[in-house]
């Protein structure tokens, strides 16, 4: 018995004294940094709004316009997703999901993440005011302060509020687009931000109810966390029953035409239907993850209709 105990003790020291290699980093992971999935989303807004602007706007097509408001948008998105995952490296050790991402790892060097998100900002600050207009870069300010200082650095690590406040800076790419055409805050404008803000929120938190465990031994104090499942339902329920007249706002202004009403109505309503299916469901985390997927497909699809529309008016 003592023997084994003995070689055991000198394995498990073997093991210690083995260094971890790490891989060198590669241009992949700078890419995977930016969250390339989050800036495809949320371009499409940033062009779906475009294109509704321009629409209803009766000036020319302006194709470089285009090209700068979105590339400056995409810049100015990737610095903050840059930089959430520079302030968030300690934090995404503790979490299964983010555990093994090249920052938290030790594959990249944190000061270079640092640079590298504050080097994307810049730039994409720089695009938007000096070759789109300066109210699109203000706004480019207003989102990367929110998410970066505010959602990121205070309150994700604080306050139930995180998802909610945070979900301004979310809503501000399909704004920078469509002032990028008006150069002002119109009506227009903040329906599109309402449209946004409102789809924060149950989309989160449906991520939240499924890795609520890992949330909680990672210290983010979420809804789903604090509150538990029932509590974050009814709350996402409440975003949902205010999206979808939001959503309707853009016709009864004029801005697009019946197919986009006839798609918002039916987007909303079913994804309102899933959220009250949550409060009958026993599975929990099968609900969630139906609730998650419809609200991936809802924004894009959303927009696309927008795009079509506009187009045939």
């Amino acid at each position: 018995m003592d023997k084994q105990l003995r070689i055991d003790a000198a394995e498990l020291a073997e093991e210690q004294e083995t260094p971890v290699v790490l891989r060198k980093a590669t241009w992949k992971d700078f890419i995977q940094l930016a969250k390339p999935g989050i800036l495809f989303s949320n371009i499409i807004t940033a062009f779906g709004a475009y294109w509704v602007a321009w629409g209803n706007s009766g000036k020319d097509f302006d194709f470089l316009l285009l090209l700068y408001a979105m590339l400056g948008t995409v810049l100015v998105m990737a610095s903050g997703c840059v930089l959430n995952n520079y302030l968030d490296r300690d934090l995404d050790t503790k979490m299964s999901r983010t555990s093994k991402r090249a920052l938290p790892t030790g594959i990249l060097d944190p000061k270079v993440v640092f640079w590298y998100g504050i080097t994307l900002g810049a730039a994409g600050l720089s695009v938007l005011c000096l070759l789109v207009n300066p109210l699109s870069a203000l706004l480019g300010v207003v989102g990367l302060l929110v998410y970066v200082l505010i959602y990121t650095a205070w309150l994700k690590r604080t306050s139930t509020l995180s998802t909610t406040i945070g979900a301004i800076s979310g809503a501000m790419p399909p704004v920078i687009g469509y002032c990028a055409v008006t150069g002002q805050l119109d009506i227009g404008a903040w329906i599109l931000f309402g449209i946004l803000f409102l789809w924060q929120p149950p989309h989160f938190w449906a991520l939240g109810i499924r890795r609520k465990e890992e949330y909680r031994a990672a210290g983010f104090p979420l809804l789903p966390v604090v509150h538990g499942n029932e509590l974050t339902k009814m709350h996402m329920l409440r975003f949902l029953v205010m999206l979808v007249p939001v959503s309707l706002l853009l016709y009864a202004y004029g801005y697009v035409g019946e197919i986009y009403l006839v798609a918002a109505i039916a987007l909303g309503l079913a994804w309102t239907l899933i959220g009250l299916a949550g409060f009958r469901t026993k599975d929990d985390d099968n609900w969630a993850k139906r609730m998650f997927v419809f609200s991936i497909n809802y924004l894009p699809l959303l927009f696309i209709v927008m795009i079509i529309d506009t187009i045939r008016m």
